[in-house]
C-alpha cells in the first residue's frame, strides 16, 4: 500500500468510527432520559417487565456509551496514524502513545493497519449488539406495555 494510500485509509477509518461513535450515544443519550418520564406517564413503572426493561436499558447505556468513547479513542488513533508520512511510523506512534498511557504492552513491531481496523471493527460490533439491547429494552420500558 503507498503511503498516500495508506493515509487516505486511515484517515477514512478515523472518520467513519467517529460517526460510528457519536450516533447511537447521541440516541442512548436522549432515550435514556426521557424513558423515565414516558415510563412513569404511562403507569409502566408499576408493571415488573416494564421496570426491569427500564434497569436493562440503562445499563445497556451505559455498554453503549462505553463503547462510543473507546470508538471515538481508537478514531482519534487512526487519525495519528494518518498524520505520518508511512504505515510503519504511523504504527510505531500509536504504539508508543498506547505504552506510554500503560494500555497496551511494548510489541517488537507495529501491527499492520488491517489488523488495527478488524479490532476497531469488533469494537463496533459489540456496540451495535449492546445498542439493539438498548432498542429492545427501552420498548420494554412501557412504551409499548398498556396501561
Amino acid at each position: 500500500m503507498s503511503d498516500d494510500a495508506y493515509r487516505e485509509k486511515a484517515g477514512r477509518v478515523a472518520a467513519q468510527m467517529a460517526r460510528q461513535a457519536a450516533w447511537p450515544a447521541a440516541i442512548v443519550a436522549a432515550g435514556d432520559s426521557v424513558a423515565p418520564l414516558f415510563a412513569s406517564a404511562r403507569g409502566a413503572l408499576h408493571a415488573p417487565f416494564a421496570m426491569l426493561g427500564l434497569l436493562a436499558a440503562t445499563a445497556s447505556a451505559v455498554v453503549v456509551l462505553g463503547l462510543s468513547v473507546l470508538l471515538l479513542f481508537d478514531a482519534l488513533l487512526f487519525r495519528l496514524m494518518a498524520s505520518h508520512d508511512d504505515a510503519l511510523s504511523g504504527g510505531a506512534a500509536v504504539d508508543d502513545l498506547l505504552v506510554r498511557m500503560r494500555l497496551k504492552p511494548a510489541l517488537a513491531a507495529p501491527r499492520p493497519l488491517d489488523d488495527r481496523i478488524a479490532g476497531t471493527r469488533r469494537l463496533l460490533t459489540r456496540q451495535r449488539i449492546a445498542f439493539a439491547v438498548f432498542v429492545v429494552a427501552f420498548l420494554l420500558a412501557g412504551f409499548w406495555m398498556p396501561r
